[in-house]
This record gives C-alpha cells, sequence and structure tokens, in this order.
C-alpha cells in the first residue's frame, strides 16, 4: 500500500519532494496532484515502472501515456521535430493545462508511445508536480490516477483503492480543482487536431496560432 504524504500545494516541503524523487528513481510509482486531477508519476525510460503504471490502472498496453517535463528545453531530446506552431502553444501555454503531440523520438519506450510513434507532453502547472519534474533527471509519467474506464480523481478520499494500494507513495495536496483535465492537442499535422478540449479552451489555442 503506498504511503500517505500531506504535502501543501505552494510550499511542498523539499524533504517530501525529495522522498518522491527517490522513489522515482527507484523505479517506484507514485501519485502525484495535478492542477485539475491527481496523477500517476513513474520514470518514462524506466520499463518495469511504466508497465506497473499499466498493470495498476488496468489500462490497456494500446493506450500511449503522457508525459510532464520540467521545462521547454526538455522538449528536445524527446522529440524528432517541433514545428513553429507547437513553439507558439508553448510559449503562450506553458506551464500550463495542455499536453501536445508530437512525433516521438526513438529513445522513447514502445509503452509510452504504445508504438504510434507520437508522445504527448506537458509542463504541469501545479507547483508540486512542476518541482517533482525539477527534482528528476527524466520525464515522468502523467497519466491520470484512476482505474481505466473510470473518471478522473481530485480528492485523495475519493480515489479507488487498487490506486493507492498499487503503488509506493500517495502525496496528498488535498482537494484539486478538478475538471476534464488538460486540452490535447495534437501539432504532427497541418491543420493540427484538438483530439480533446479540457481546461486549456479551444478558442485560446485559435487565437494564439493566429497571431
Amino acid at each position: 500500500m503506498g504511503t500517505l504524504c500531506p504535502v501543501k500545494t505552494n510550499a511542498p516541503n523539499p524533504d517530501v519532494l525529495s522522498r518522491a524523487a527517490n522513489v522515482l528513481t527507484a523505479g517506484g510509482c507514485v501519485v502525484i496532484p495535478t492542477f485539475c486531477l491527481y496523477g500517476m508519476a513513474a520514470n518514462a525510460f524506466d520499463e518495469a515502472a511504466v508497465k506497473r503504471i499499466f498493470a495498476i490502472k488496468e489500462r490497456p498496453l494500446t493506450n500511449p501515456i503522457l508525459l510532464l517535463i520540467k521545462d521547454r528545453k526538455a522538449v528536445d531530446a524527446l522529440v524528432t521535430e517541433i514545428p513553429p506552431m507547437a513553439d507558439a502553444l508553448m510559449n503562450s501555454l506553458w506551464p500550463g493545462n495542455l499536453t501536445l503531440i508530437f512525433n516521438a523520438h526513438p529513445s522513447i519506450p514502445t509503452d509510452i508511445t504504445a508504438g504510434t510513434g507520437k508522445v504527448g507532453l506537458r509542463v504541469p502547472s501545479h507547483p508540486v508536480a512542476r518541482a517533482l519534474t525539477q527534482a528528476v533527471s527524466f520525464p515522468i509519467t502523467g497519466t491520470s490516477a484512476n482505474i481505466s474506464c473510470e473518471g478522473g480523481v481530485s480528492d485523495i478520499q475519493k480515489m479507488d483503492p487498487r490506486i493507492i494500494n498499487g503503488v509506493d507513495l500517495v502525496l496528498d495536496a488535498g482537494p484539486l480543482h478538478g475538471g476534464s483535465g488538460s486540452t490535447v492537442v495534437d501539432v504532427t499535422t497541418t491543420p493540427f487536431k484538438i483530439l480533446r478540449e479540457g481546461s486549456t479552451p479551444a478558442a485560446f489555442i485559435h487565437n494564439i496560432l493566429q497571431k
């Protein structure tokens, strides 16, 4: 069962962050707060850790998993190209609730891309999630902390016990914003495609790209 560890949103304890980073570095899984919903973090380049995420969530291996990264510079090593429209969106909306789908660099594990050749990336806006991406040297998974086909969770008290029992550590920041999660935009095509409209309105995307 994952150890429950309270964490303050605006002033996360460095010891708590260090503990979570150590768990991730050792191949563990951690439930973390993001802006809208709780997510499940693991080292994206640790095959066993990623497979464990899939198993805990009962998620089909045909479903890709998005990654949380520390900053815009981290994108360069994870993708094959960065279209100008992607740069415009990253400059305007990162950190934030926008996941961009790129053509994945060959180094990205197949389990992450689910064989699609594409990878979703986001710089998180939640202070705890962002601090954790800064505390490790690798991208982390950002899939929602729920059993597949069930709704996302914005309160640890309502989280499925199978998730809590399956991970090593749970960072509890209290009730989160809730809502539909990040907006997902595929920038590998022209024109771009909004695959899911979440907490960042589609109108924001269009306005930025029309400038």
